[in-house]
């Protein structure tokens, strides 16, 4: 069964429960985790050293603010890049992350916008199909046992979208989902997905819609049937801002001709109440910037379309 859309507002400020503790047969320990997350984090960052950070300061105001856009833009491709290695740990999942550009055409289009999902979500259109507009995905999932595949797009914020922005969003999903299940049976050796199920993954939980297909990272352990998913990719972000800040002190301190105790030299040393300040403020900067990334049919069941649904949450 597919998710209707909900009759509640796009925004919803909803406390959500946490997810129960093994409810899956797999799970993920953060700590188990975090050397790999280290090296993701070091290599994703790597244009965001102490010493990149001090010219960039040292070269100006321009310079420094293509820095602060570059943040929030290396912060998604984390959030994507660790989603896709925590899914890998469930053998049951095909995670596909290149090569993802799906057709948009006019008639997905109206369909979508025109109809309520009940109307369309066992129609499934030809991945062959030509036209201008198309919609990449940060990542596109399938569970091989259940048939069930999730068209994925990464939000390190949504904040700056506007609600008009963001239904757009949903229907250019919705329009592109019609062709994966045609798409995975040509083009990746013969999978088949009876549902597709469209979600965006919004990191900040700010702006969430569970029935409607905005999913917090709490709820990563319902998308990918992998417990503490939610929780490692939480540790991941927080490892990310902790190696921003511990590179923004190094440069202010190179500036300053002072040690470097970030990178051990000059013994161990705490934060001033100054330089306290300029990390909240750096991180203040980086959230006002949204990174928005650019981002078959099996022949035996007729597939399906419509938002991410919780397991369990039909019988509601």
């Amino acid at each position: 069964m597919t998710t209707t859309p909900s009759s509640a507002p796009l925004l919803s400020n909803t406390t959500l429960a946490p997810s129960p503790a093994c409810l899956y047969r797999h799970s993920v320990d953060p700590d188990a985790m975090a050397s790999v997350f280290e090296q993701l984090v070091a290599e994703v960052t790597s244009a965001l050293s102490a010493d990149a950070l001090a010219g960039a300061l040292d070269a100006g105001i321009d310079s420094m603010s293509a820095i602060l856009r570059a943040i929030p833009i290396l912060e998604g491709k984390v959030l994507e890049r660790g989603i896709s290695l925590i899914a890998t740990t469930n053998p049951d999942l095909v995670v596909l992350t290149d090569n993802l550009r799906l057709p948009v055409t006019p008639a997905a289009m109206q369909l979508v916008e025109k109809n309520a999902v009940h109307l369309y979500r066992s129609l499934t259109l030809d991945a062959d199909s030509g036209g201008r507009r198309s919609y990449t995905p940060d990542l596109l999932i399938l569970n091989r046992p259940t048939r069930i595949a999730h068209v994925i797009d990464v939000k390190r914020s949504l904040s700056s979208y506007e609600v008009s922005r963001i239904a757009a969003l949903k229907s250019r999903m919705l329009a592109a989902a019609l062709v994966v299940p045609d798409l995975l049976y040509k083009e990746h050796r013969r999978l088949v997905a009876e549902d597709v199920r469209v979600v965006i993954v919004n990191a900040e939980s700010q702006r969430t819609d569970i029935d409607g297909g905005i999913w917090p990272l709490s709820h990563l352990d319902h998308l990918l049937e992998i417990n503490g998913a939610g929780a490692a990719m939480t540790r991941l972000r927080e490892l990310f801002r902790e190696k921003i800040t511990g590179n923004w002190t190094g440069a202010r301190r190179q500036l300053h001709g002072a040690p470097d105790f970030q990178s051990g030299e000059g013994g161990q040393g705490t934060a001033t109440a100054d330089e306290t300040n300029e990390r909240t403020s750096l991180a203040a900067s980086g959230a006002a910037n949204d990174a928005d990334p650019a981002k078959a049919a099996g022949h035996a069941t007729m597939p399906r379309i419509g938002f991410a649904k919780v397991p369990g949450s039909e019988l509601r």
